[in-house]
């Protein structure tokens, strides 16, 4: 009889569909992109929100710092792809971001009281992670822990991929999910883990950004949620 009432305990919880946390920030990009700030290299990247897709196409190095400041624990999800389409830029490379990123040499740490100016090293002197997927032209994807020194950008052997299938396919779509909970550090691809760190000094609070560099990326469905 117990074993009756608990295999039919299971087959309730089984049948709970799965809810996913309300988001605490979204954006369809439907309405342009007044909660994003952009700090590129050239004045010929163009960016677009319409239509629930914000285009992002750039010749050079280019961060979009969403405005929110966001405090952990967060999981920030969008999906994105990698535009092959015959366009200058449409090089399949360099879908990145930072998450939970601060300057130490402002007070309050609020990145965006010190604008950069787009080029990739000028963000060194931040705290934050970081992932590259199809980084240096789709041949490597990585993630690292920036510990705030210039020229100094930590790579754990473990955190450097240069597989084909960890790199980007032109035209498709994947969802990304950057995970910071407490100690728990994570990045998913499609639901599946990429990266995972144990982070004895987490970084609990911070800004997130997209990143890229001579590319044409779409972006869609960005929220923020409680992992």
């Amino acid at each position: 009889m117990v074993a009756t009432l608990a295999l039919t305990a299971l087959a309730a919880c089984a049948s709970v569909p799965h809810r996913a946390a309300a988001p605490i920030y979204s954006d369809d990009f439907t309405h342009g992109l007044a909660q994003w700030r952009l700090e590129a290299a050239s004045p010929a990247a163009r960016m677009t929100a319409a239509n629930g897709v914000l285009d992002i196409d750039t010749p050079a190095g280019l961060s979009l710092w969403f405005l929110p400041r966001l405090e952990g624990p967060v999981a920030i999800s969008f999906e994105v792809r990698a535009v092959a389409a015959g366009g200058p830029n449409d090089q399949v490379s360099d879908v990145n971001a930072f998450w939970m990123a601060t300057d130490a040499a402002v007070p309050g740490g609020s990145v965006l009281e010190r604008p950069r100016s787009g080029v990739f090293v000028d963000y060194d002197t931040l705290k934050t992670y970081y992932v590259g997927i199809g980084g240096n032209r789709n041949t490597t994807t990585r993630m690292r822990r920036y510990v705030g020194e210039a020229a100094n950008r930590p790579l754990l052997p473990e955190h450097d991929k240069t597989g084909a299938a960890d790199m980007l396919q032109p035209n498709r779509w994947f969802r990304l999910r950057l995970i910071a909970d407490g100690n728990r550090i994570v990045v998913e691809r499609d639901g599946a883990i990429l990266f995972a760190m144990d982070d004895a000094d987490p970084y609990r609070a911070g800004h997130f950004a997209l990143r890229t560099t001579q590319s044409h990326l779409q972006v869609r469905d960005f929220r923020v949620a409680r992992p």
